[in-house]
């Protein structure tokens, strides 16, 4: 599947920063039985590629796995080694863009303004994350939906939870990444549940 048809299944995407392996797939566990569909293992967690590689192996022909925070071409390569299939950057690199969809994975870069949101729509990328977004703004996100392609996908992220999502939805975003809104490092795959099913029931009212 490509990422809308991902994103059609549950627009929420679970950022585990934080999550140890040992730990890893009985959160993702949590969040399958919630209805959630994407995860994202930041590689600032620990030993983040046993997490990906433990959850690849598990959930991936039903979920949509991948890391986060990358910062430099040999990531990628690591990441798709592992077993996952998303790569998210929290900058606007188009040498990772290219070398993610080189290895036909889904590509979500970060971007903060509206030249690096063309150059990395230009690169190739399946969508862009607007990032961090509390700071810029669903107003920010509408302005651009003028003059961004209608195909065009973006997804805020940091600061977004459930108060959030329906100024997020209604300025245009078709995905929201749920960071400390959903995990925070020491939450028991339970918590994570609760705190998955309230904000997918938020979604639903908006």
């Amino acid at each position: 599947m490509n990422l809308r048809m991902w994103l059609e299944r549950s627009p929420l995407i679970a950022i585990l920063r934080g999550v140890k392996p040992s730990e890893a797939e009985t959160i993702c566990a949590a969040l399958e039985e919630a209805g959630i569909a994407i995860v994202e293992v930041p590689l600032n967690s620990p030993e983040p590629l046993k997490s990906i590689e433990a959850l690849a192996c598990r959930f991936g022909d039903r979920m949509l796995i991948g890391a986060g925070t990358l910062t430099s071409v040999s990531d990628v390569a690591s990441v798709a080694s592992a077993g996952g299939r998303l790569i998210v950057t929290p900058h606007a690199d188009v040498s990772i863009v290219r070398a993610a969809k080189a290895a036909r994975l889904i590509a979500v870069p970060g971007f903060f303004n509206p030249t690096e949101a063309f150059a990395l729509l230009h690169a190739g990328a399946d969508a862009i994350k607007l990032f961090p977004a509390d700071v810029l703004g669903p107003n920010m996100l509408k302005a651009m939906r003028a003059v961004l392609p209608k195909e065009a996908i973006v997804i805020p992220v940091g600061g977004v939870g459930a108060a959030q999502i329906p100024a997020w939805r209604n300025a245009g975003a078709q995905g929201f990444g749920l960071g400390s809104s959903l995990y925070k490092p020491g939450d028991s795959p339970a918590a994570v549940k609760s705190k998955a099913q309230a904000l997918i029931a938020a979604l639903r009212q908006d």
